[in-house]
Formats: C-alpha cells, sequence, structure tokens
C-alpha cells in the first residue's frame, strides 16, 4: 500500500530535469554517452597517464572543439592527473581559418591554455621532378610538424589529435583500396624519432555524434572551411560506407570489429625464398 502511495511521486520528473529545455536534455544525455565513449578508449588503450602532458591539436572544427572539452573536464579530475594544451596551426598557403578568439574564449572555459602557431608551405608544392605534391599531404604534414616542435618546446610526451571512429574505418578502407596495405590510424602510436605519442582519444565515438554535439552546443563554425575537403578520397570512401550501410546498417561495427579480430592463419602466408 505504501508503494502504491509513493509511486506516482517517484514517477514524476525531478523538478530540475522538469526546468529544462529539451534541447538541454538532449544535451545532458549526448554529453554522458560521448563522455563514457570517451573514457572507455582512454581505458581500453590506455591514452591517458599520470603525469602526462598532453597537447591537443585545435584545428577549429567540431572534433577538435570536443576534443578540447573532454580532456579539459577529464584533466579537471585527479586520477590520473595530468595537464593539457591546446595549439592552433595556421598555414599560410591554405584559405580556411578559425575565429581565434572564439577557439581562445572556448579553451578558457575548460582551463585549457591556448596557444597559436603560423607555418607555411613555401616552395614544397613541386616534388623534385616538378610534378606537383597532394596539398592536402603536405598541410597534414606542415601542421604535424608544428604539434611536433610545440610538443618538444612545451614539454609535452602525447600529442591528441580529433580523429573519430569514422576516420579510423575511413583510413582502413583508403589503405586497402589505394594502398593495397591493410592498416589505419591508431588510438595510440608510438612515435619512432622522438619520445612522443601519438592519441586519439574520439576513436570509440561516431562522426554523427559529435556533429549533433556541436549542434546542440552550439559550436562555432570556421570562419571559413578547407576548400578541398569535398574533393578527396577520404570523401569518395564515405560515401562508399553509406552504400554499405544499405546492405549492413551496423557497418562500422563491423569494420571495427574487424581491426581487432584479424586471423592470421586465414591470410596469405609466403613462403620464405619464395617468388
Amino acid at each position: 500500500m505504501i508503494f502504491c502511495l509513493l509511486y506516482p511521486i517517484f514517477s514524476l520528473p525531478l523538478q530540475s530535469d522538469m526546468e529544462k529545455t529539451p534541447q538541454e536534455i538532449a544535451l545532458i544525455k549526448l554529453r554522458s554517452r560521448l563522455t563514457k565513449r570517451f573514457h572507455k578508449a582512454c581505458a581500453d588503450y590506455g591514452l591517458i597517464a599520470d603525469g602526462d602532458h598532453i597537447l591537443i591539436g585545435l584545428s577549429g572544427g567540431k572534433d577538435s572543439l570536443a576534443l578540447v572539452e573532454l580532456l579539459g573536464r577529464r584533466a579537471q579530475i585527479h586520477v590520473p592527473r595530468f595537464t593539457v594544451t591546446a595549439v592552433h596551426v595556421r598555414v599560410k598557403e591554405r584559405d580556411y581559418h578559425s575565429d581565434l578568439s572564439y577557439l581562445e574564449n572556448f579553451c578558457a572555459r575548460v582551463g585549457v591554455p591556448f596557444i597559436v602557431r603560423d607555418t607555411e608551405i613555401g616552395d614544397e608544392v613541386k616534388g623534385e621532378r616538378g610534378k606537383a605534391k597532394d596539398p592536402c599531404f603536405l598541410c597534414s604534414w606542415y601542421r604535424r610538424k608544428v604539434l611536433f616542435d610545440v610538443a618538444q618546446e612545451l614539454g609535452c610526451n602525447k600529442i591528441a589529435l580529433g580523429h573519430h571512429k569514422d576516420d579510423l574505418v575511413e583510413t582502413l578502407l583508403m589503405n586497402l583500396i589505394f594502398q593495397g596495405s591493410i592498416g589505419t590510424i591508431p588510438p595510440l602510436l608510438q612515435m619512432d624519432k622522438m619520445p612522443i605519442q601519438m592519441i586519439r582519444p574520439l576513436c570509440l565515438i561516431e562522426e554523427k555524434d559529435l556533429a549533433h554535439y556541436a549542434q546542440l552546443s552550439e559550436y562555432e563554425q570556421q570562419v571559413k572551411l578547407c576548400p578541398l575537403e569535398k574533393l578527396s578520397n577520404r570523401a569518395e570512401i564515405k560515401q562508399l560506407i553509406q552504400q554499405l550501410e544499405r546492405l549492413n546498417p551496423n557497418v562500422r561495427d563491423s569494420i571495427w570489429g574487424a581491426m581487432e579480430n584479424i586471423k592470421t592463419d586465414y591470410l596469405p602466408t609466403r613462403v620464405k625464398g619464395e617468388r
């Protein structure tokens, strides 16, 4: 009888929930899911350890903004104890950029120091034989070089990038189709020539969830987007995955599972000394 009397009271939403808008409630639920996936990635792949100083590559897009927010909030928890710094790299020859004041204020809200560095490609546009180099490769290479320089300057032992689950799945397919190799960008990568690790804490989060979170959180978009972002092989691979989803709606999960379930006994093995 007591249960019957109390049940209607317990079934009512809390006053704090009643005061929230549907968008606020959706944001809280989505933030909780993203945080759980973020923590799972950090635990499963050993991405964060006590005493780390992590440099975050902040491009200004939705993925890197979410990465700054998640790492910034996680750094405020005492175990493990680590520090983070965000750096935004501007490439002189690339006609896209972000609002620096917005990025600085965004980082300040989550307690992450923010710095800006500039770089330029210069004469590297053409290769040794005068053939034009891939512009996406050049941009990525020079931005990455600045990240390494800043990391060593600040004494950072890890660099965090905003690659999400879709990026890893797409890269696997790109390597398989265009390079003839099976590999992707791993959640944790130890650099060969320097004591720095590359980490990707968003690796278990799908891009659609990050896009929705950015919308609900009202992230500002970059002032100018990269003019080449829809002309690359990656854009075509995205379309391919969408087509594969018609056969299997969970194709991303299947491809991810395949990366952790490689059966080498059922792959071609060349006999040593034979060609």
